[in-house]
């Protein structure tokens, strides 16, 4: 039987990720685009490729790292901060063709909420997305690029603002001042339920599916932030004053009541 997973960007998220993965017994491929990280993929168990794409395509043995690979999680996310601007669709198509000539029978797109917008009020997975901003847009425009491929099946992930115990959004928030929107709750996951999310899809066979990967607890920013800062020693962030706005929450009832997933780790641990 092939057990083999292929993930295709092996940083914050996809390293932790695939050692979860050869702990449970799969063989599994990773990706990097620094030289220097393949050793350290290497001593971690994983087979390792340096890929890089671009908007004009991609160099690196793709067609060797997607070969005997039964699944492939992609994470990659946008670079569209800076002046190094990318089309990130036209990434995401080269890929998805390379994808289509494989083998490959599974995929898990790691995405994000921004797809859905500035919208207010309760989102799920069968609201239609809004995005306003180019990573949304171009996030959104992929995922349908592989959720409409018909040789493999794709479930969509839309985790929220991503945090770990050693990366926390806090820690450059009370660098800022006049911060806007205290009053909008949170959609925020750690990493280690994200990991246990990606899991679940491959272990219980959740495909073709789009799921939301958020905490289901939603305090406000300000409350938050603040409470946070203080937990850190940090001194807490500064808010304007209150500029009443709903805000979006983003709703984990699909996770929680239809697939019975328990999440581990609280946002404030």
């Amino acid at each position: 039987m092939n057990n083999t997973v292929g993930i295709l960007g092996c940083g914050w998220l996809g390293l932790p990720l695939a050692k979860t993965f050869i702990k449970n017994g799969y063989s599994v491929k990773g990706t990097t685009t620094s030289e220097v990280k393949l050793k350290t993929l290497n001593e971690a168990g994983i087979q390792e490729y340096k890929i890089v794409l671009s908007e004009n395509g991609i160099s690196g043995p793709i067609e060797a790292f997607l070969s005997h690979t039964k699944t492939l999680v992609i994470n990659v996310p946008p670079k569209l901060r800076g002046t190094n601007k990318e089309n990130y669709v036209a990434k995401m198509d080269y890929l998805a063709k390379e994808v289509e000539k494989s083998a490959i029978e599974h995929v898990i797109f790691v995405s994000s909420t921004a797809v859905y917008g500035e919208v207010d009020g309760v989102i799920t997975e069968k609201t239609i997305p809004e995005p306003a901003t180019a990573s949304g847009i171009q996030l959104l425009a992929s995922e349908n690029i592989f959720k409409n491929k018909k040789t493999f099946k794709t479930t969509i992930i839309r985790f929220g603002g991503l945090l770990s115990d050693d990366r926390h959004p806090v820690t450059m928030l009370v660098k800022r001042q006049a911060l806007k929107n205290g009053e909008m709750p949170v959609n925020l996951i750690h990493r280690d339920d994200c990991i246990r999310i990606i899991e679940k899809v491959l272990g219980e066979n959740w495909w073709n599916e789009i799921i939301n990967g958020v905490y289901p607890e939603h305090p406000t920013k300000k409350e938050y932030y603040t409470e946070v800062a203080i937990q850190r020693g940090l001194k807490p962030p500064d808010y304007e004053g209150n500029k009443a706005k709903n805000g979006k929450i983003i709703s984990s009832a699909y996770l929680l009541n239809v697939k019975n997933f328990q999440f581990l780790t609280p946002i404030k641990k």
